[in-house]
């Protein structure tokens, strides 16, 4: 199978069981509010987040639907994270994935609600499903430590407010990479860590994986900077130079297209490099570093 096919299959896992869980989940959450928040949740996307997390697992022997609990966590909070970004006292933005931004349809109130709701329910899906799933606490506890810890003042809530808070700025070129490493890479890298530690990776496994996560995550933010310059809004799903309209920080602005694309190269060598380890074992991520540096959406 080669990674298109690879990479379809693993995504289509994720997506059916995504559909299995909205159509089934807790009955007493308010009707709208959970429309609102399947809304977003089902709207589509690359799930690079799951995938990583999957992937993770099965790079130490544990199949990937295992972890399908975290992997749904992880879609969750990314969810949540764009519902809130794409809100107007952020990023004021009206195209998501290719839909109207969830503030557009449903208001700004049951908006932020429905990105709180994802961002809290997704602890319980993830400590519920992976009981249930028969993980040992110890590895369930170190997974769930590192998840949490990407979400909050020092993950993408920290990097939120470096990117859009001016009085929390610097004019120092390299702070674009200060604000990607926490609002962009954080998550990238506890995906592709998380599914590692349930699968039981060891120490000096854990953080090769995790310094690929940190490669992979910068570079991913960095071809996304690319793509607002280069790409297309059909492909992309969003509006596209909103970052230039509102003087935004990026890897082009900071490193121009040229420079940005160079870094994009060699954070991409790094990311393979800290696989080298695991040999043919690592086959997919490596594939999926280089795939990610090569995207056109």
């Amino acid at each position: 199978m080669n990674f298109d096919d690879n990479l379809k299959k693993r995504a289509q896992l994720f997506e059916a069981s995504l559909q299995k869980f909205c159509a089934a989940q807790d009955a007493s959450i308010p009707p709208r509010l959970r429309e609102a928040m399947n809304y977003s949740r089902e709207a589509g996307g690359k799930r690079l987040r799951p995938v990583l997390c999957m992937a993770g697992a099965e790079l130490f022997g544990t199949a990937g639907e295992a972890v399908f609990p975290l992997a749904l966590a992880l879609e969750m909070v990314h969810t949540a994270s764009l519902i809130h970004d794409d809100l107007p006292c952020m990023d004021n933005d009206s195209l998501r994935r290719g839909k109207p931004t969830n503030h557009k349809v449903f208001g700004e109130t049951l908006a932020l609600l429905a990105g709180d709701s994802l961002f809290l329910y997704a602890f319980d899906v993830a400590l519920s499903g992976l009981s249930d799933a028969g993980f040992e606490w110890k590895r369930t506890e170190r997974a769930l430590a590192l998840f949490a810890r990407a979400l909050g003042p020092a993950g993408i809530c920290g990097g939120q407010v470096l990117d859009t808070d001016l009085q929390s700025q610097s004019h120092d070129r390299d702070f674009v990479k200060h604000i990607a490493s926490m609002k962009t890479m954080v998550l990238i890298r506890a995906a592709v860590g998380s599914g590692a530690l349930l699968a039981g990776a060891g120490d000096e496994d854990l953080s090769s994986v995790m310094s690929y996560g940190e490669k992979a995550g910068l570079a991913f933010q960095i071809s996304d900077d690319i793509l607002d310059c280069i790409g297309t809004q059909e492909k992309m799903g969003k509006t596209l130079g909103k970052d230039r309209s509102q003087h935004k920080r990026t890897f082009v602005s900071a490193y121009g297209l040229e420079g940005a694309r160079a870094m994009l190269e060699s954070l991409t060598l790094e990311a393979c490099a800290h696989l080298e380890r695991f040999g043919e074992k690592a086959e997919f991520l490596r594939s999926l570093a280089l795939e990610l540096e090569n995207r056109s959406n």
